[in-house]
């Protein structure tokens, strides 16, 4: 007898999903997750080898672990025809995606890149999608043709307006017949997400093994804060993620932004200055005298005056530095520098270009910006981006430097990249940082 469908298809599920969203499924009665992985195997082999079973360290001052065991379906690169049966079930409500921002195939000005490898490959092979965005079509093409309400899309990576930004970029992919119907018809709930999640390590596989006699290969670990918050949309039948804890509001922006631009932003300088400072860690970084002062700063006097709340944003600034302070989250500041040149737009630029149209200081945005230039011209191992190649042999002199990485379009707006004043701060901020890597 064939199980019943689990109701929510995931798209990678990597230790922030594991660690965050399938927490709160968990906690309601009757839902499944299907794990899907578009890239390796991985952690969906070890995912069905342990039964869909693993552990979730919640690291605080008083650490604690609990099981999750949400999952019940394991697909990866090679199980197209599964993944569209999925897609195609009526009984599959939501579709989430953890596949971080370069896996949406968006250009710099967050429309879709129809020049990215995979959805050029998308366009001429449809039945046999490579992207987030060619699956996500697809599924509501046959669905659409099979007369089948819409599954929803539910973004959790971390992009301002990401149900929006989905929506447009599954709805040009689809093209001029199914297109309008995708723009017009399905749901596409913007989100916010919100817990630290390091990377999951060996010491964490031994820590969990101690802890509780279950050998798991597949751990995962985060602060004990967590928050999801949900746009009010959700079709009927869908899982109720009040019920476990989630929030669900018509005014998902505001929070969005807050946490993109001061948790996130901060998170992103804190990487690239505390590498150069050499720093391996978050807590080490904060607990760096000049780094806190500065990002504590730049927090309340340059990223702070570009949001609007109705929470306190002081209160919230001050709950950020606690967490980074946090000793019990070994969170990795290479981890956070990966894939760069996707998180500045979303993290500093945006906040950049926002202060300036105010007639705002940025002085200290653009020196965390010019320190993600220093560290792509250091180069090495620490360069996890998919345009690495584009920062091969990098000119050393400052000005040549800022021509070659304010002309990659995928990361600056061609405005942002051609305002003297941003040029001239960021030109500065170069200056202030030395090849010695002190500040």
């Amino acid at each position: 007898m064939r199980a019943a469908a689990p109701g929510i298809v995931h798209f990678g599920p990597g230790a922030f999903h594991r660690a965050h969203q399938a927490d709160y499924v968990g906690r309601l009665e009757g839902w499944r997750i299907a794990a899907v992985s578009l890239r390796s195997a991985g952690t969906i082999e070890a995912l069905a080898r342990q039964r869909g079973r693993y552990t979730l360290a919640i690291l605080d001052a008083e650490p604690s672990f609990r099981t999750i065991a949400v999952h019940d379906r394991f697909l990866g690169p090679g199980d197209g025809a599964a993944v569209r049966a999925l897609l195609r079930d009526p009984a599959v409500r939501i579709v989430t995606s953890t596949v971080t921002e370069k896996g949406y195939c968006l250009a710099g000005d967050g429309t879709l890149d129809f020049a990215h490898p995979d959805i050029v490959h998308d366009r001429a092979h449809p039945q046999t999608p490579r992207s987030l965005i060619g699956w996500l079509a697809l599924g509501l093409a046959e669905r659409h043709a099979a007369g089948l309400a819409p599954f929803t899309p539910l973004c959790c990576d971390n992009m301002a307006a990401n149900g929006d930004k989905l929506r447009a970029a599954v709805s040009a992919f689809a093209g001029a017949e199914l297109g309008p119907r995708i723009e017009g018809e399905v749901r596409f709930p913007n989100a916010m997400v919100d817990s630290i999640t390091p990377a999951s390590d060996s010491a964490l596989r031994r820590r969990v093994r101690e802890a509780t006699g279950f050998d798991d290969a597949i751990p995962v670990a985060r602060e004990a804060y967590s928050a999801w918050v949900i746009e009010d949309v959700l079709p009927p039948g869908a899982p109720d993620l009040a019920a476990a804890g989630a929030t669900v509001t018509a005014d998902v922006a505001q929070c969005e932004a807050a946490k993109l631009r001061m948790l996130n932003g901060a998170h992103s300088a804190l990487a690239y200055l505390g590498l150069l400072r050499g720093r391996e860690t978050v807590a080490e970084a904060i607990a760096d005298s000049w780094l806190a002062g500065f990002i504590a700063a730049m927090i309340r006097q340059e990223v702070i005056p570009t949001l609007r709340a109705d929470f306190d944003l002081d209160a919230y600034a001050a709950a950020i530095l606690a967490r980074f302070r946090n000793p019990a989250i070994g969170h990795r500041l290479a981890q956070i520098a990966w894939d760069g040149s996707q998180k500045l737009p979303y993290r500093l630029l945006g906040t950049i270009a926002d202060a300036r149209a105010a007639g705002r200081p940025f002085a200290r945005l653009a020196l965390a910006v010019a320190a993600w230039m220093r560290f792509v011209q250091r180069g090495g191992p620490e360069v996890v981006d998919p345009l690495a190649p584009a920062f091969a042999d990098l000119p050393g002199e400052d000005d040549a430097l800022l021509d070659r990485l304010l002309a990659l379009g995928q990361v600056f707006p061609p405005a942002l990249a051609s305002d003297v004043e941003i040029r001239a701060a960021l030109r500065a901020g170069l200056g202030t940082l030395k090849e010695e890597a002190h500040v």
